[in-house]
């Protein structure tokens, strides 16, 4: 095998495939990066079993071939070397030689043939998303997946699709995030996908109005982005009936500036970090909510102006969780809705229909 390549080309796509490898596999061999070199098409992949990614960028093809090396150090190896085309060449005695101006590495290389195969997912589209839609979707339920491995369910998210509505879910027994958007399918799926999957997935998704293919099988995945390509497992088991956990009544409602509230909320979490509660509590008022939190370290009190609809109430959270939901709200003003002090929190945008999120609160020893 022997190709040269532009550096950043490289850097770019190692980049993107050393997302799917984690170094803790018992096969050596998936500690690599698999190479192909053919038709002026460079394949790189990475893989743990569970996640595979594929990238082909542009390669001046020489000799064809393939190869598997290490990731972690040919990574750092591309990444530091200049900014110069950078040719590879293969030896018979299972080396490498990779040459950038002056800079000369001998590597040793695994056998190509030992790589384990991806799964084939069937490639007729089943539907498409724009990939800045997704990238939204995933970042707005993502920090809701459990981290808690005693129900591996809870530590992916739902992907849904009914009633040409995408649906993603994500809850952890504290909290419960739900996005949703349009889309212009007559298909109906269910599917748990590993939230590492998606996370990786976010981190290669553009803002933009480019679309994701995505196709199903009963057990995988493909996140088809042209010239990369995403396969994961799906998590086996049944996701929790979470409509039946969102409250579908309240008897009192606040309307407050994200911001403002985000702010107040954020100042209030720094006397409560103590024995790892987080503990405020909100006294909802007329037009006020006071935010309050002791603790050993010394007490704090914050004011923001609400609007309120219904009688006033006391409550307390883990203000980490209301953080959470804060920080990737759309809307300037939020709608709190409230049924009692031991009730969950239903959070939404006052003019977007496009999410929910649900905060369970701490219960006050009296």
């Amino acid at each position: 095998m022997k190709f040269i390549c532009e550096k950043n080309k490289l850097v770019e796509a190692i980049s993107i495939v050393q997302k799917a490898v984690t170094g803790k596999s018992p096969m050596q061999i998936l500690e690599g990066i698999y190479i192909e070199a053919f038709d002026n098409t460079l394949t790189l992949i990475g893989s743990d079993i569970d996640l595979s990614i594929e990238t082909k960028i542009e390669a001046e093809i020489l000799e064809p071939g393939k190869i598997v090396i290490d990731a972690k150090l040919f990574g750092e190896i591309i990444r530091k070397l200049p900014n110069y085309d950078i040719e590879i060449e293969t030896f018979e005695n299972n080396s490498i030689k990779i040459s950038c101006q002056k800079s000369v590495f001998t590597l040793m290389h695994m056998n190509a043939d030992d790589f384990p195969n991806l799964p084939t997912v069937d490639e007729n589209i089943i539907f498409t998303v724009p990939q800045g839609i997704l990238k939204n979707m995933i970042k707005g339920t993502s920090f809701a997946i459990a981290q808690d491995e005693t129900r591996p369910i809870l530590t992916g998210i739902l992907f849904e699709i009914k009633d040409k509505v995408l649906n993603l879910v994500a809850l952890d027994g504290y909290r419960l995030a739900l996005r949703n958007e349009f889309l212009d399918t007559e298909k109906t799926i269910s599917a748990v996908i590993p939230g590492k999957t998606l996370n990786e997935v976010s981190k290669i998704l553009e803002e933009n109005e480019e679309t994701v293919n995505i196709n199903f099988t009963t057990n995988h995945i493909l996140f088809n982005l042209g010239d990369t390509k995403v396969i994961s497992r799906l998590l086996e088991g049944e996701f929790i009936k979470y409509n039946s956990i969102i409250p579908q009544e309240h008897n009192l409602e606040v309307t407050v500036n994200k911001q403002e509230l985000l702010n107040c909320i954020d100042r209030a979490s720094l006397m409560a970090k103590e024995g790892n509660s987080n503990l405020i509590k909100l006294d909802i008022q007329e037009d006020v909510m006071v935010i309050t939190s002791n603790s050993q370290l010394g007490k704090v009190r914050e004011e923001v102006n609400i609007k309120l609809q219904g009688e006033p109430l006391q409550i307390a959270f883990n203000s980490k969780y209301l953080i959470d939901v804060l920080k990737i709200m759309d809307n300037e003003e939020i709608l709190m809705e409230f049924s009692s002090s031991v009730s969950p929190c239903v959070v939404k945008n006052k003019d977007l229909s496009n999410c929910k999120y649900l905060v369970l609160p701490v219960r006050l020893v009296k």
